[in-house]
């Protein structure tokens, strides 16, 4: 092989080999994105964009994490860099604007975000007038939560919906269908009980829907959250004992959270829990992922303002202990409550004292790098909040709906509840497999189109021949793979019209092989198998030749081909001819040898100086190497299968 080639070959491998980790890292850098890890996530992003790695998709994703961040001097950067992409999607103008804005850069936001409206977008004059952190903004300009209508809430107070099971448990003031109603003096409301329906469910909830057992009291119960296994309940409830409250040395009576247990489908063996005091609050019970830590909220001695979120570590025993405050980044010195962890391990939950739309609103947690320590918040814009209060956020198993309380304007009662469902991240996702053999492709390049034959991104297959890469809703879309080894396949696609569950898109890739065995077998190019004047195998080419074999015995194991070898020009043409039977015999003797079914190979002819390579003829000066490459045998495939 001359040196050449060799570094060319040497390159396309190295090229190759570093594709894999680089795709991996586009994968995970996407996960991290999706799960509010934006810090691990802008880490591996802008690896990605200094690798040159599919940098217009990377630097955008880069640019919305430090949006995410609350960095806008970051944001603002790779922003200009994205604005400035061909095909940009319009929305990335109004990023840009309002990055530019949390710099204070204001003459400048009005151009781009006059640029973004030149080009289609439409703005929210009043939301965009508003003097809030620039995030909230950009967090919400692209809607991820839809409402949907619940039909049992009532004319009193009604939150912490829970799902569970297929039930909805909730707490709620109504108390309707009771002839003698316990009022609560604060606002003359009766006080909370905890009532469970079915999700979905169109029917009016009234005092027959209570839940069963021993949770509720003659005061305030609720709201819930309930273990996996469906066996063990956490509530709040008023500090009371004998029917009697217990109050403070201000007079209050301050709320705990209490755990119970199912028997025979009754809720009972209510436990007072060591974390409770009558000195102070402690409510609205959360559970993390694996059920290790309870989240609660609490106004105990070290709150950084008038109510702050807590955990402690449940041991293995249920027992409880190491209680934690979770720090000035979540807590403010006003209030934060009705903690929730949804099943990506997202800490979600209410404040006033954080920028936001208007009282109460409902934030997500920003995980730092360890995926443990918390490094932001993030509004979740509307319309999850409102100008008014809005609290007890939880989301379902499926990581698509659940429900908030708000005492918005265009609600039934004083509080009531809300059911949403999200549009989850969309991927498209297959495997690329060899048409003959049905073997998974590994290294295929898949590249991504839009409608307009705008690239969008692209990636390599993995080991599995499998790929995956984050799309967006209502659009079309056309997928291409290619390997040198196959003839390019497409598939065209679209995204619109979905159901808002589906996060992927299936879009498997049948890749027919070239009919070329060099390529399909790996075989250099520019190995020549032949000494001069020679039809013996030399100990090179028995290792191309092996490929031969392992390629028909392996990969294609119907495939039949012809063999063809050939001579240089030195020597008479009928010594050639002769030379060249003995070249082809000696091959196809080889194949034969190492297993090969004689029947698979249909020919194995010899050309002699008939079919040259390159313009070395009788009479012409050549080089050795240039003389070498004639003296070659080929392999034509037949058939594959």
């Amino acid at each position: 092989m001359n040196t050449k080639n060799y570094i060319l070959v040497c390159m396309a491998l190295l090229l190759s080999l570093s594709l894999f980790p680089q795709q991996r890292k586009q994968k995970r850098a996407d996960t991290l994105f999706n799960k509010f890890s934006f810090v691990k996530a802008a880490k591996l992003y802008r690896e990605l964009v200094q690798d040159n790695y599919n940098r217009n998709y990377a630097t955008r994703k880069l640019a919305d994490s430090y949006a995410l961040l609350r960095d806008p001097r970051n944001a603002s950067r790779y922003y200009k860099s994205a604005v400035k992409q061909k095909d940009v999607p319009v929305e990335y103008y109004y990023k840009y604007a309002q990055s530019l804005r949390g710099m204070k850069k204001y003459d400048e936001s009005q151009i781009w975000l006059q640029r973004y409206k030149d080009s289609g977008g439409v703005v929210d004059t009043d939301d965009f007038s508003k003097d809030l952190n620039f995030i909230t903004s950009v967090f919400g300009a692209k809607q991820q939560y839809f409402l949907d209508r619940v039909r049992f809430n009532s004319k009193y107070s009604d939150f912490g919906a829970f799902e569970h099971d297929g039930l909805v448990y909730f707490a709620s003031s109504r108390d309707e269908g009771v002839a003698i109603k316990r009022l609560y003096g604060w606002d003359e409301q009766p006080f909370l009980d905890i009532y469970v329906t079915k999700a979905g469910s169109k029917r009016n909830v009234d005092h027959t829907a209570k839940l069963k057992g021993d949770i509720n009291s003659i005061y305030h119960d609720g709201p819930v959250t309930i273990t996996k296994d469906g066996k063990t309940m956490y509530f709040s409830r008023n500090n009371f004992k004998d029917d009697i409250e217990l109050k403070d040395k201000n007079g209050l009576t301050n709320m705990k959270i209490y755990r119970a247990t199912k028997v025979d489908s009754l809720w009972t063996n209510v436990e007072d829990l060591s974390i409770n005091s009558d000195d102070y609050s402690t409510q609205h019970a959360a559970l993390n992922v694996d059920e290790t830590k309870l989240y609660f909220t609490s106004d105990r001695p070290g709150t950084h303002g008038g109510s702050d979120i807590w955990t402690a570590d449940i041991a293995p025993d249920g027992s409880l202990g190491n209680i934690q405050n979770l720090g000035d980044v979540v807590n403010t010195e006003k209030a934060e409550g009705f903690p929730f962890i949804n099943n990506e391990g997202v800490l979600f939950f209410s404040s006033d004292g954080h920028t936001g739309l208007g009282l109460l609103d409902v934030y997500a947690a920003i995980k730092g790098e360890d995926e443990e320590s918390i490094v932001d918040v993030i509004n979740l814009g509307v319309p999850v909040n409102s100008n008014k209060d809005d609290f007890a956020f939880s989301m379902n198993q499926n990581g698509i709906t659940g429900y908030f309380a708000s005492n918005r304007q265009g609600g039934r009662g004083s509080d009531d509840i809300y059911a949403f469902h999200r549009e989850p991240a969309l991927h498209v996702e297959g495997v690329v497999t060899d048409a003959i053999n049905t073997f998974p492709i590994v290294g295929a390049k898949i590249t991504l189109f839009d409608e307009n034959d705008n690239q969008i991104a692209f990636m390599e297959t993995d080991d599995n021949g499998y790929f995956q890469i984050n799309i967006d809703r209502n659009q079309d879309y056309k997928i291409v793979a290619n390997q040198d080894k196959y003839i390019e396949d497409y598939r065209e696609f679209t995204s619109k019209d979905l159901q808002t569950e589906l996060t992927s898109i299936g879009a498997n890739l049948l890749l027919n092989p070239v009919q070329d065995v060099v390529k399909l077998a790996e075989i250099d190019l520019n190995t020549i198998y032949f000494n001069f004047d020679s039809h013996v195998i030399r100990a090179d080419a028995e290792a191309q030749l092996n490929k031969i074999v392992s390629l028909m015995q392996n990969d294609y194991p119907e495939m039949v081909i012809r063999i063809e070898s050939h001579t240089d020009s030195r020597g008479t043409l009928s010594y050639n001819d002769k030379l060249s039977i003995d070249r082809a015999n000696s091959t196809y003797e080889y194949l034969i040898s190492k297993g090969i079914d004689p029947s698979r190979i249909t020919e194995h002819q010899g050309f002699g100086e008939r079919k040259l390579t390159n313009g070395c003829q009788d009479g012409q000066k050549c080089e050795e190497k240039q003389h070498q490459l004639n003296r070659r045998t080929q392999f034509i495939v037949v058939k594959m299968e």
